[in-house]
């Protein structure tokens, strides 16, 4: 079927329902899919394993995050509990099962987050914000509690560590201390390339929509036919299995063992600044914020270094923490769309320019 453009404006349903409806913004992810397949080749290993791999990692946890929190318009304070579950599950899953391909692993330790984001996700059809905040904080702390006292999901050892055993993928070495870096970052990028599409998918279809009827008032969309129980668990579901999934990625994938204050509340407020920095919403946000909130410390070293002045860790870490809370109350005052809708309207102006509309 052929179809015209008229500037921006589409003339048949086809072309209005595109997930990318514009020519430039086609182009546009196509030159980034090409340049970070391509980032491994020109990177040092630092580069990769230290800098891409947590930003892609923290970019996934941020867009489960985004689906219950700027889709769903529920307040969640338990993403680092739900990425907890996922790493102990995919480690649980990979010392019974270990002839199993580690990929599916982490694709099934999304589904136990998923099954313990829709039990803490129960109260949400009673109570919401602040209530629901406490909530899934308290789902933080119990959580966190299982994984030190709960001697089965760490094989019985006294620290609460997991370990990541070796495993390869057709023939290469994905996990454990023999694991390239790019061999690792292909995979971690092949995870998240795959669920933001599918992600992106379901945002524009009936359950997305359902969530954000919700999410704008809840109580006309249960009015028009929106199930509330239906929405809200579903968004917990899919916000926790993608959370689960970055969890199992940040172990395998990247620190290769974790104690449980490697998803502890500190975690949980960082994947929320990344939210709101990075626009409640938006996918692309999802991105702006995490790599802002991520690569902020090491520009902050790294700046001053430059200039011969030599500036100590905790010093980075005040001037790192301060800058993002200065940055959130600015968003939240001036733009509560965050880095998002700034990329937004950069794209129009430059789409327009030389020529803007009067």
């Amino acid at each position: 079927m052929f179809y015209r453009e008229a500037g921006q404006f589409k003339t048949t349903y086809a072309a209005d329902q595109a997930i990318f409806p514009i020519l430039q913004d086609r182009i546009g992810l196509t030159l980034i899919i090409i340049a970070a397949f391509a980032l491994p080749l020109f990177g040092t290993d630092f580069f990769i394993n230290s800098l891409m791999i947590p930003f892609l990692i923290f970019a996934l946890a941020t867009m489960g995050l985004n689906i219950l929190t700027g889709y769903a318009g529920q307040l969640s304070l338990g993403t680092g509990a739900f990425m907890g579950v996922g790493a102990y599950s995919c480690y649980k899953l990979t010392t019974i099962f270990p002839d199993v391909n580690i990929l599916i692993h982490v694709l099934l330790s999304g589904f136990f987050a998923a099954i313990i984001g829709m039990m803490f996700g129960l109260p949400s059809l009673r109570i919401k914000g602040l209530y629901l905040a406490i909530t899934t904080l308290a789902a933080q702390f119990f959580l966190e509690w299982c994984f030190i006292r709960i001697p089965w999901l760490y094989n019985y050892n006294d620290s609460g560590a997991i370990e990541v055993p070796q495993r390869e993928l057709l023939g290469v070495t994905v996990t454990g201390a023999a694991a390239s870096p790019m061999a690792r970052y292909y995979v971690v990028l092949a995870f998240v390339i795959g669920l933001t599409w599918i992600v992106s998918n379901i945002i524009r279809g009936r359950i997305g929509r359902s969530w954000m009827m919700i999410r704008d008032m809840d109580i006309a969309a249960e009015l028009m036919g929106i199930k509330p129980l239906n929405a809200k668990l579903s968004a917990f579901a899919l916000s926790s299995y993608i959370c689960g999934v970055a969890g199992a990625l940040m172990v395998f994938m990247w620190l290769g063992a974790a104690e449980v204050e490697s998803f502890n509340i500190n975690v949980s407020f960082q994947v929320l600044f990344m939210v709101i920095i990075g626009g409640m919403g938006s996918l692309i946000g999802c991105f702006l914020g995490a790599a802002f909130i991520w690569m902020l410390p090491i520009i902050i070293r790294v700046v001053p270094t430059l200039a011969g002045i030599d500036v100590g860790a905790a010093t980075v870490d005040h001037i790192s923490r301060m800058m993002i809370g200065a940055l959130i109350i600015l968003f939240l005052i001036v733009e509560p769309h965050g880095f998002a809708r700034l990329w937004q309207i950069t794209k129009e102006k430059l789409r327009t320019w030389p020529f803007p509309y009067t």
